[in-house]
Order: C-alpha cells, then sequence, then structure tokens
C-alpha cells in the first residue's frame, strides 16, 4: 500500500490554485475570502495522495475484506455441517444466505442519510462492531429462525459499508484515481474468498467436544471484526481537510488537489432535492439494473459455489481447497479490470469485456455432463466465472463519477447499494437444494443474466453521451466555451483556464449537483 497508484498518460506540470492561507480552515475559505495563491506541484500531489494511501486505503482495504470474509464463511461452513446441526431443510439454506440483502435492501433510505449527517469516523466503527458482534452470534445458532434473526442483524450492519466506502473514496481521491482504489478494496472479494476457504479447511480439522468446525469458523470470523472496530476509530479521519496524517500546508493543498472533481466539499446538510434528481434521472435507474445484475450472477458463486464444486466429485476438504484459486481470479479480475479501465477511461468497454469470459465459463457450466472425464474442464469453466466480480468496483466507481452533490452521492450509492442488496437476495433463490447436483436451472438464469448486463451498459453509455451534449449546449448558451478541460480525469496536475478554476471553487462552496452545474462532464 505503500506504494504510488497512478493511470497513466498526462503532462507534468504545475498550476496555480487559489486556497486559504494558512492557519484558516479550508471549510471556511469562502466565507472569509481571505485567499492567497499556492502552487501545488506535481510531487506535492504524489506526496498527499501516497500519505492518503497509507492510512485510508489501508483502512478501507481491510475492512471490506472482513465484510467479505464474513459472509464468505456461511459457504464454506456448509460443508463442515451447518446445514444438518441445524435442521435446514428445502429453500432454508437459501433463505439464511438472502435475509441480510433483505436487511440491507430495507435500510438503505436509512443510510442515505447516516452517511450525510453521521461523520465517517463515528459511522465506520459502530457499523464493523454491529456485524462483529451479529457473525460471533451465528456460532450459537441452533435453528433455522435463530439463524435468520442473526443473519438479518448482519445484514443490517453491514448495509452501510459499500455506499460508505465509495463515498470515503470519492471524499479522498480525484475521479482518474477512484476506479483503481475502489478496485483495490474490491479485489478483497477475491482474497476473502481464499482466506475464508483456507481457514476453513484448517479450522475444520479441530476436533472438539464442546463447538462443531463452523461454529468455531463463525466465532474467529466475529471476533476478528470486533477487534478491528476501535483500531478504525483511532486511525481514520472525517475528510483531507482534518487529516491528522498530513500537516497543515498539505491539509490545504489536499483540498485544492481535489477541488477538480467538481462533486464538492463535505457537507452534513441533507437536502431533499438532490433525492429528487437521483429519483428523476434515469441514469440512476441505469446503474441499478447493472448493479443489480452482477450481483444476482454471483449468487451462483457466493451461496452455492463450494456446492457446485462438491457435484463435480469432489470431497468437502479437496471442494474447499480447490475454491481457493476462485478466489485467486476473483482478486486478479478486479485490479485488471479496473486498471484497465483507469488507462483507457472507458469503465463501459471493460466491463462488456470482462464479462464476456464469464459467459463462456457460464455457458460451460451448464453445457458439459457431470462425470469423471470432464472435472477439470468444469473447474476452468467455474474459475471463469470469477470475471463477472470485476463489474461491481467497475459500476460504482462509474456512478460516483458521474454524481456530484453530498446528498445527491450519498442517496446514489444507496440506491446503488439498495441494487446490490436486490441482486444478492434474489441470487441465491435462483438455485435450491433439488437442483443438486449440477444446478442446471440456475446456472441457464444466470447465463441470462450476463447477457442482460451487456445491453444495459450500452443503453448507459448512449444516454451519457446524450447528456455531454445537453451539458454543452447549455455552457455555449451561457456564453461559455462549449469545452472545458476535465482536469478530474488526469492523474497529474494540469494548467486550467482561470474563469474554469474560479467557477470550480463556486461549485464546491454551493455544493452543486452534477445536473446543477453545467461544467460537469460526464465519463462513460
Amino acid at each position: 500500500m505503500g506504494t504510488d497508484i497512478e493511470a497513466v498518460g498526462e503532462a507534468d506540470t504545475k498550476t496555480s490554485v487559489m486556497a486559504p492561507v494558512e492557519g484558516i480552515p479550508s471549510h471556511a475559505a469562502g466565507e472569509l475570502g481571505d485567499m492567497a495563491v499556492i502552487q501545488l506541484t506535481e510531487e506535492q500531489n504524489k506526496r498527499i495522495r501516497r500519505k492518503t494511501d497509507k492510512t485510508i486505503l489501508v483502512l478501507l482495504t481491510w475492512v471490506y475484506f472482513l465484510q467479505v470474509f464474513d459472509k464468505a464463511v456461511l459457504s464454506t461452513s456448509a460443508l463442515f455441517g451447518l446445514q444438518t446441526d441445524t435442521h435446514l431443510v428445502g429453500n432454508q439454506y437459501s433463505l439464511v444466505s438472502s435475509i441480510s440483502a433483505i436487511a440491507q435492501l430495507a435500510w438503505q433510505p436509512f443510510s442515505a442519510m447516516l452517511i450525510v449527517k453521521v461523520p465517517p469516523r463515528i459511522l465506520m466503527p459502530t457499523l464493523i462492531l454491529g456485524w462483529g458482534i451479529a457473525e460471533a452470534s451465528i456460532a450459537a445458532c441452533k435453528n433455522f429462525p435463530s439463524l435468520l434473526a442473526a443473519r438479518f442483524f448482519l445484514g443490517l450492519f453491514e448495509a452501510g459499508c459499500l455506499p460508505l466506502f465509495t463515498y470515503i473514496t470519492a471524499l479522498w481521491y480525484r475521479r482518474s484515481e477512484q476506479p483503481v482504489r475502489i478496485a483495490m478494496w474490491n479485489s478483497m472479494n477475491g482474497l476473502s474468498t481464499m482466506a475464508a476457504a483456507a481457514i476453513s479447511y484448517g479450522l475444520g480439522h479441530i476436533e472438539s467436544n464442546l463447538l462443531r468446525p463452523w461454529q468455531i469458523i463463525f466465532l474467529f470470523a466475529g471476533l476478528l471484526t470486533i477487534v478491528t472496530a476501535p483500531i478504525v476509530y483511532w486511525k481514520l479521519d472525517n475528510d483531507v481537510s482534518v487529516a491528522r496524517f498530513l500537516n497543515e500546508e498539505e491539509r490545504v493543498l489536499g483540498v485544492e488537489r481535489l477541488r477538480v472533481n467538481q462533486t464538492g466539499e463535505t457537507n452534513h446538510t441533507f437536502k431533499w432535492h438532490h433525492v429528487l434528481e437521483v429519483t428523476l434521472e434515469p441514469k440512476s435507474w441505469l446503474w441499478v439494473a447493472m448493479i443489480i445484475l452482477p450481483n444476482m450472477a454471483s449468487g451462483m458463486t457466493s451461496a452455492f459455489g463450494t456446492l457446485i464444486i462438491e457435484g463435480f466429485g469432489f470431497n468437502k476438504f479437496q471442494t474447499s481447497l480447490l475454491n481457493i484459486p476462485f478466489g485467486a481470479m476473483q482478486f486478479i479480475m478486479i485490479l485488471v479490470s479496473c486498471w484497465a479501465a483507469a488507462k483507457a477511461k472507458i469503465k463501459s468497454a471493460i466491463i462488456i469485456g470482462f464479462t464476456i469470459p464469464a459467459i463462456a465459463g457460464t455457458a460451460m457450466l451448464y453445457a458439459l455432463p457431470r462425470d469423471g472425464s470432464t472435472q477439470p474442464a468444469l473447474l476452468v469453466a467455474y474459475y471463469l466465472c470469477a470475471f463477472l466480480f470485476a463489474a461491481n468496483p467497475l459500476i460504482l466507481s462509474w456512478a460516483i463519477a458521474n454524481t456530484a452533490g453530498a446528498t445527491k452521492k450519498s442517496t446514489m450509492l444507496s440506491v446503488v447499494q439498495a441494487g446490490v442488496s436486490a441482486g444478492a437476495l434474489s441470487g441465491p433463490l435462483l438455485f435450491s437444494s433439488n437442483q443438486a447436483p449440477e444446478y442446471k436451472p440456475g446456472i441457464r438464469a444466470v447465463l441470462g443474466i450476463f447477457i442482460a448486463l451487456i445491453a444495459a451498459a450500452v443503453i448507459q453509455v448512449a444516454n451519457l453521451l446524450f447528456l455531454n451534449r445537453l451539458k454543452r449546449k447549455q455552457r455555449i448558451a451561457a456564453g461559455k466555451p462549449a469545452d472545458i478541460v476535465d482536469a478530474s480525469m488526469q492523474t497529474k496536475v494540469t494548467t486550467m483556464d482561470k474563469i474554469q478554476e474560479q467557477q470550480m471553487h463556486e461549485v464546491a462552496e454551493l455544493d452543486l449537483t452534477d445536473k446543477q452545474n453545467d461544467q460537469f462532464v460526464y465519463v462513460y
């Protein structure tokens, strides 16, 4: 995490930025009008970004690892007697897997308000502590109702995490930097899958008269999460203007380097007209549709992945180990796809390109027979399905990069999280125990989902191109240049027109949405 992660291609230049004089808080500069010219160099830009990575990105990455790990152990615990010991029958295991998503879906309206109203340093540790206690409590569950209750509270506390993490990333990084950072913490999907498989393999061999292997697994996951909560409170800062890991000069420069996002400064006033904009804009619902689809498809691997591999003819310990390469594939695909998106600056094409191998793998799973001769091909097909995990971080970064205004961002992210929850809720229900061992009806449904995802991405690109044409006409009508420099998509510092620079300061102070700001450029 100590290395500087950056996209490629822009010239290394200096720019003069309007910044508060030393000693004046950045959020008060607009009111006091006491401004001085400060030279933000590329060296300073890199130094601030590197320090931010070492603190903020490390925290986000570790906590997201725990969140996915806490969910991944449900699948691995199914191999070690969870269903038998808690007397689950029929679709009850699917419902236990889905109930946390139901809680997340129901909680999203409150998440939008909490993200704006409660500082991240308070909100994140509270959520971590809550889901850690819920996770540890699963070890005490004896039947279907108690499992449902524990998993419900787990989902309730995890509900705000994905929108909060994306919101924090947008607070600390430029738009050009966000895809790779989101990829870094989202790639923990893969490492958590690997860790859950390896740790479950080890803990599953423990013989105890007091605890069953699956109970030991849940206790380990829950307690690890609980001890993380105070560490996050100690290290996390609310935004760059109060960052303890930066000195006074770096905090001032940090605020200025982020103004190019044109998404506003930290604002704790909840604005209902921002919510209305999200509700009425087609792009919002296209992102919701896009995020629902891969999360529905992920139900095949997250809830039923170990059972599908077991159906290839492997025992429970072999199955647990064979899930490790799948986690490695997840990790690699998320990082590679987001690196490609940062390099090419076209997220839509990368989403479509990485969905095609997932389609191929799903088609092979559906078509190949389950006999000893096809085991290697079936494993390759299953591992190809890991390409689907490239979609989530790209859609998240795509959505937040095209949304401005504090309340609008939090609302958009909560709506997207509702889509994640809806997908995670419905995905496992495509499968049931009576489909074992081939699960062909569920796999066929996932194949259709991938095709729909490509179609939704194409429609969104057409919509964003149309919105950019409208913005261009608005600028011309207002007597401004039709084409502007989108500095937020450039990793290195660049010189901007003085009028445009002043307008960026006004946008930040007024907390304008992307719809209200005619200088905003939509990215696709």
